[in-house]
């Protein structure tokens, strides 16, 4: 089920919150919050439903193990088993199909017999965020760092709560576990407005601004091979725009359902774009992605605690499979290899003192980077990125302006949106108070979201 669809936001979401609301702050609670949640996810495909479970039940049995049991093997051997199971499953629906093909690529160049069978596996939508919401509870109880859940139910309300559950945040059962333990009793003004500020700041975003740049985006990415150096720099400026806005407006939109039902989510965004390093630009962009990693892959590698050339191996190590995190394609994991060499570069300059010193310059290299990334993470392959960058740097196939005329409308949001995300400040950033102009503002930016809906529109990370 999607956020900005008219079934969601007329039947689902005021049915939830009404029975949510209405029974006392107890189990009971939780359970029907689980209970939503779930068909929230079967509306998707009810079969998938299985994958979500599976996971969560591995985890909580394991977790249930490591708490219970006094023998370090033993303790070990479940957390083991928890992650196997949540990699497991995104090896199996993510990954499978990109490996078989790998394998039969390097069969081909040594001449090899029968092809292994092309599997077509449907990804289960959000597994990708699940899976880690729940791993990350197995490994926090082996840690000592979390009390275990009160309850399995109080454990399936966290991994599986709709707000969060398809694209994020990835929240940590440390960030709930005590709102889950002390439910707010009541919906309270204060929650209601703060809900109703995120959430319509999220569709303001995704349905007024990254839906309409959408057709623009993909219209030029479709004649990548033919675009000029202008238009090479709108598809790719345009992309690095609508992810954003995209992106940022779920995240926004989920936070506000959670305020809603009383939970504060952690924050996902906080202006990327002005980011003046590119490691500062991975504290403000799909932070609690980035923290994950950092807290659970590249700490324990060792992190940058054994000497210079260590942390370079750990920053390729974790940026590599970040980018495989995103997706099953070369695509992705250049994309993170890019963003890994681009950490280590800045780290090298910065000891060096060869960073620039002027604030402006330092924004302008880290934003030309990461746009210079998102080519990869936009292209549906390698050529396809080729052509665009050729494109960016004056060799493309055209001239200064070759490729398809920019409409106005494009132009437009291209310098607002560039103009937003340099100079607004953020979601979070933002403190209104309970005066009439601001709900009446409010109203009528989300009454003009929701008459923009006219077909289903998944948010980009959904594939992830």
């Amino acid at each position: 089920m999607l956020f900005p669809t008219y079934v969601f936001l007329f039947a689902f979401l005021p049915v939830t919150l009404l029975v949510y609301w209405l029974i006392p702050a107890s189990t009971w609670r939780l359970a029907a919050l689980t209970l939503a949640s779930c068909v929230f996810y079967a509306y998707w495909d009810w079969r998938y439903l299985s994958v979500m479970l599976v996971s969560t039940t591995a985890d909580w049995i394991a977790g249930e193990v490591i708490v219970r049991s006094e023998r370090a093997g033993i303790r070990r051997l479940a957390l083991a088993a928890a992650i196997a199971v949540n990699l497991g499953l995104l090896f199996y629906f993510k990954y499978v199909h990109f490996f078989f093909g790998q394998l039969n690529g390097v069969a081909h160049l040594l001449g090899g017999g029968e092809p292994l069978p092309a599997l077509r596996v449907v990804l289960p939508i959000g597994i990708s965020f699940f899976t880690f919401n729940a791993m990350s509870y197995a490994i926090d109880l082996y840690r000592g760092t979390v009390q275990p859940a009160k309850n399995i139910v109080h454990y399936l309300a966290f991994v599986s709560m709709f707000p969060h559950l398809i694209a994020g945040p990835i929240v940590r059962y440390a960030d709930v576990d005590q709102q889950l333990r002390r439910l707010v009793p009541r919906l309270t003004a204060g929650l209601a407005g703060s809900g109703l500020y995120f959430f319509t700041m999220g569709m303001v975003k995704k349905l007024l601004i990254a839906d309409i740049l959408a057709p623009h985006v993909d219209a030029l990415w479709r004649q990548a091979p033919h675009l000029g150096l202008l238009n090479g720099w709108a598809a790719a400026l345009g992309y690095s725009l609508q992810l954003y806005f995209d992106f940022s407006g779920y995240s926004d939109m989920a936070v506000g359902l959670a305020f809603l039902l009383g939970f504060r989510f952690p924050q996902n965004f906080d202006s990327p774009y002005k980011a003046v390093n590119i490691s500062q630009f991975w504290r403000r962009w799909h932070m609690t992605l980035a923290f994950w990693f950092r807290d659970y892959v590249f700490i324990p590698l060792g992190g940058s605690r054994e000497g210079l050339l260590i942390t370079f191996r750990n920053l390729l190590v974790v940026w590599f499979l970040v980018g495989l995190w995103h997706g099953a394609a070369w695509t992705f994991v250049i994309w993170g290899l890019l963003h890994g060499t681009y950490l280590v570069v800045h780290s090298v300059c910065r000891r060096a003192g060869l960073t620039p010193s002027w604030t402006w310059l330092n924004r302008l290299i880290t934003f030309v980077a990461v746009v210079v990334a998102w080519v990869f993470f936009r292209a549906p392959d390698v050529r396809v990125a080729g052509d665009v960058l050729r494109a960016m740097v004056g060799a493309g196939a055209g001239g200064f302006a070759a490729g398809p005329r920019l409409a106005p409308q494009f132009v437009a949001l291209l310098i607002g949106g560039l103009a937003w995300v340099n100079l607004a400040p953020n979601t979070w950033e933002v403190s209104l108070e309970p005066k009439p102009r601001y709900a009446l503002a409010l109203g009528l930016l989300l009454g003009a979201a929701i008459l923009t809906i006219a077909a289903p529109s998944p948010f980009l990370y959904f594939q992830f």
